[in-house]
């Protein structure tokens, strides 16, 4: 078994959707970045990818390629599952924490988990999500973004 960790975080900014694990949320500002920018998504992914030493999501997506302009995340993340599938590998469960002032997230942690697994193939409880603030403190606590972290474990689809 291997293990990897993902970090994202993006500006909060108008007119743009605000996207966490595959869910639209109702918000007046949305994340800034070259696709969806769901922090959520692009932290797994960055995990998963990290455990099977792949790269990072900027390598395989590169911002300065126009594919992937206002890509959805989860559609990159079933990517990143095809990229674990040709290296023999296959995720076991992952553990994600967004960390955003505002909007209060747990009404949406449910769906979100449930998207997650679905694009990964797991089963939910496989998946978690959770959400903190920081307290108010620095870039996130001022409300100018959110970030995400994540831990995937994987192992050799071999083991399946």
């Amino acid at each position: 078994m291997r293990s990897g960790i993902g970090f994202d975080t993006h500006r909060l900014v108008a007119h743009r959707k605000l996207i966490l694990g595959g869910v639209e949320i109702p918000h007046e500002v949305g994340l800034l970045g070259h696709s969806d920018a769901d922090v959520l998504t692009h932290a797994i992914m960055d995990a998963l990818l990290g455990a099977v030493a792949a790269g990072d999501i900027g390598q395989h997506f590169p911002d300065s390629d126009a594919r992937w302009e206002g890509a959805d995340s989860v559609f990159l993340l079933r990517e990143v599952m095809a990229i674990l599938r040709r290296r023999g590998w296959r995720p076991v469960n992952v553990d994600a924490t967004v960390l955003a002032e505002r909007p209060k997230l747990m009404p949406y942690l449910p769906e979100m988990r449930c998207r997650l697994a679905h694009a990964m193939g797991l089963a939910v409880e496989a998946v978690s999500v959770k959400a903190t603030t920081v307290e108010g403190l620095g870039a996130i606590g001022r409300r100018e973004g959110i970030s995400a972290m994540a831990v995937a474990t994987v192992c050799p689809e071999a083991d399946a």
